[in-house]
């Protein structure tokens, strides 16, 4: 069985992320999504990140959503995933997760890394973005799951 982790904040999770995952779900046998802690957030709001998360990904069987709070391969080492999945939108963004491959080649031989593009209608979306539009008042139905979308008007995500 092969398991794949998606790492990464999910802050907001956004249709972008969906895509990639339900695109994965074809693919691979399972899917961690793994939501990591942020520095400057606090335990409720991984909480609430992990729970929109199941509440977006309820409709993928193979999908399992779990926060963490160790190196992105120790996670992985821990779910028995053999592969890590990056989603990639810009020629920076691989850049950058380039880097991170090579570095998680070091810390854990063996671990491979798959790099997955989204559809184009979300090649353009991102986490900071959706924020920002949100904090601002704006529409970011067409981003978002209703639910995150309540969230961020909330004011609970960000």
């Amino acid at each position: 069985m092969t398991t794949v982790l998606y790492p990464g904040t999910f802050n907001p999770i956004h249709n972008g992320h969906t895509d990639l995952v339900e695109r994965a779900a074809v693919i691979f046998d399972r899917i961690v999504l793994g939501i990591a802690t942020s520095p400057h957030k606090s335990p409720s709001d991984l909480d609430l990140r992990i729970n929109l998360a199941k509440e977006v990904l309820g409709h993928i069987e193979n999908v399992e959503v779990l926060g963490f709070n160790t190196l992105t391969v120790d996670f992985a080492v821990e779910v028995d995933a053999q592969i890590i999945l990056k989603g990639i939108r810009t020629v920076t963004d691989f850049e950058y997760e380039f880097q991170m491959l090579g570095m998680n080649r070091v810390l854990q031989p063996g671990l491979e890394t798959v790099f997955l593009a989204p559809s184009e209608r979300y090649s353009y979306i991102s986490s900071t973005l959706v924020r920002q539009i949100a904090g601002y008042g704006g529409d970011i139905s067409e981003f978002v799951h209703p639910s995150v979308a309540e969230a961020l008007e909330n004011g609970d995500v960000g």
